[in-house]
């Protein structure tokens, strides 16, 4: 692509990213999900002043309870708890800001102060009470001086009205003014001893009495008064009204920009619905012409493409018939070893056959006399003598047989005939499924059995080569079995071949890499590879041996079937000590490995 073209594809691209970016932000310009921690804390500020005001309401309704029915006191602590600790959430409380701390600190405060004045108004009430009843009892006891004196009735019906007049301006002291009630009573309470003593000496000690209880009313009184006003002059309320106010300003100040904002957004889209369709004109132009230069070149690219499938079937067929080549290639080289793997067994099943051959005639005269003796006693009187001289002749036949052990030795000939058979059955099972093409198919398989079957396939190479098999725990794994057959087969074939030491030594390892794949890993100590080969060794038709002695083809194949089943081989070789080839296979290949088998041709050829 030209430097040109290029740069007006990042004008472009620069020019839509500037465009797009501008609509995120008008868009998050008109977004109101921004107000919605204010309009949150406007509406707890305005439930918490409107719980300040029934606050003060409740105290002052409190200590103008001095008689009668006391009103009872609410409890708004759980109402303000739950409104500060919302206030406190992230939201509202970044919306109050430096307002939020004072206000909860004057809420506390204010909520200590009210808790102070319901003890003093306690006090009070307790304080009135004594006084009440101090009083009560010198205005019952005056009667009693009247009865006792009557010259002093006088003085004793001024007592009770004086302490009378006492005790109702104590019910009715007002909480304002705490002053003016005590100026009220200093002279009344100087003057009602005298006045009782005057009445009746004996008066004396319950006027002290009641002078003392009212003198406390009037401390708890003013005690009183002053917690009523702390808690009255607190500035909470006042805090809250300006807070109030400042988010309302704030909210409609935002409100108004957002909505200038959207006014920005309208106009904006509508210019971009214009420039989209401008530009939809122009593409659908471009797709017209685009589509008359589409169907021309998919005309070129069908004759291009008949062409080349023509010249892939070819070189599938060709590859198909070298990767039989070479599969009968490694085969043909182990047929001398195989042929003689197979006389060795198949040697001592002949000889166990023909030791069979001369025990038969003894087992078949025990039978033909057994069955003399059965015809002698299927008859109604048979001659004693013939029956004596049938059981002597059977029963020397069967003494003979069992001294001579024919049934164990017919035994152990039969056994070892099977197992000769078997190992003839090892060995052209596993040439079979090596030699065929058709064998390439996706299956559920263990790799164990493959190095397993292909050591048993090499067995004749491996005559001066120790082999260790380290074969762990596998899982199966979905393959094409004859496939990974001839990967181990050919792998482990290289390393015979490249052992130029008297005793050779051959490691094969299986185990789990990894949680989603396998590895195999063929270890020789050959001669190893030279590092400038080490890149060029899966490369088809590259070999190191002599002219003739090789198609340089068996790690190209190897490398292939791998790649296929979308794994890979890894090669570790020090010149002189050896080499190691690492096979890693997914558990689960991609699903074009079922897409690996041979062509048809290929298995026309190897049929």
């Amino acid at each position: 692509m030209s430097p040109l073209r290029l740069s007006r594809r990042a004008w472009i691209a620069a020019a839509a990213l500037a465009l797009l970016g501008l609509l995120v932000f008008l868009f998050v310009k008109t977004d109101a999900s921004q107000y919605r921690d204010e309009a949150a804390a406007l509406s707890l500020l305005r439930e918490l002043k409107d719980v300040d005001t029934r606050w003060d309401v409740d105290a002052l309704r409190l200590t103008d309870a001095l008689s009668g029915a006391a009103h009872p006191v609410p409890d708004r602590g759980p109402i303000l708890g739950r409104i500060l600790q919302e206030l406190g959430q992230p939201g509202p409380r970044e919306a109050l800001g430096p307002r939020y701390e004072p206000i909860r600190a004057g809420v506390v405060e204010k909520q200590a102060a009210f808790g102070a004045l319901v003890q003093a108004h306690a006090d009070t009430l307790k304080a009135i009470e004594a006084a009440s009843e101090a009083l009560a009892t010198l205005v019952s006891e005056a009667p009693a001086a009247k009865a006792r004196e009557p010259r002093l009735a006088e003085a004793a019906a001024g007592l009770a009205a004086h302490a009378e007049r006492i005790r109702a301006a104590v019910r009715t002291a007002d909480i304002e003014s705490p002053k003016t009630l005590e100026r009220a009573l200093e002279a009344p309470l100087a003057t009602l001893a005298p006045i009782a003593r005057a009445a009746d000496p004996r008066l004396a000690q319950a006027a002290a009495a009641s002078e003392t209880a009212a003198r406390d009313f009037l401390r708890a009184r003013a005690a009183e008064t002053q917690a009523w006003r702390k808690f009255a002059f607190l500035t909470v309320g006042p805090r809250m009204e300006r807070a109030a106010q400042e988010l309302s300003r704030s909210i409609a100040n935002s409100l108004e920009e957002r909505n200038r904002w959207r006014a920005y957004l309208v106009a904006y889209a509508a210019a971009l619905l214009i420039g989209l369709g401008y530009a939809a004109s122009r593409l659908v132009a471009a797709d017209a012409a685009l589509r008359a230069a589409n169907q021309d070149l998919e005309r070129r690219v069908a004759e291009r493409t008949a062409e080349l499938t023509r010249t892939l079937q070819q070189l599938k067929e060709s590859e198909a018939q070298l990767v039989q080549t070479e599969k009968m290639s490694s085969l043909g080289q182990l047929v001398a070893g195989v042929a003689h793997e197979i006389n060795t067994p198949l040697a001592y099943v002949k000889s166990n056959v023909t030791s069979l051959r001369e025990r038969v005639p003894e087992i078949r005269e025990v039978v033909l006399r057994a069955g003399a003796l059965l015809e002698l006693l299927r008859k109604e009187s048979p001659a004693p003598a013939e029956l004596e001289s049938a059981f002597a002749e059977l029963s020397r036949h069967l003494e003979r047989v069992y001294a001579e052990k024919v049934l164990d030795d017919l035994d152990a000939l039969t056994h070892d005939g099977l197992h000769g058979i078997e190992q003839i059955s090892d060995l052209v099972s596993n040439l079979r499924n090596f030699s065929r093409l058709d064998r390439s198919r996706i299956a559920s398989f263990n790799v164990n059995d493959s190095v397993t079957a292909a050591f048993l396939i090499a067995r004749p190479l491996l005559r001066k080569v120790d082999v260790d098999k380290r074969l762990g725990e596998l899982p199966a794994i979905t393959c094409s079995p004859s496939q990974v057959n001839q990967v181990v087969l050919n792998l482990v074939t290289n390393s015979v071949q490249a052992i130029d030491k008297p005793r050779g030594q051959i490691a094969a390892t299986t185990r789990r890499e990894g949680i989603d794949a396998i590895a195999i890993e063929i270890t020789d100590n050959g001669r190893g590879i030279p590092p400038e080969n080490l890149t060029r060794i899966f490369d088809p038709f590259f070999t190191t041996k002599a002219p003739g002695s090789g198609t340089g083809l068996g790690l190209s194949i190897a490398y292939k079937i791998v790649a296929q089943h979308g794994g890979r081989i890894d090669v570790r070789s020090q010149p002189g000590e050896g080499s190691t080839f690492t096979v890693v296979l997914p558990i689960n290949p991609p699903p074009e490995t079922g897409e690996a088998d041979a062509p048809e041709s290929a298995e026309a050829l190897a049929r």
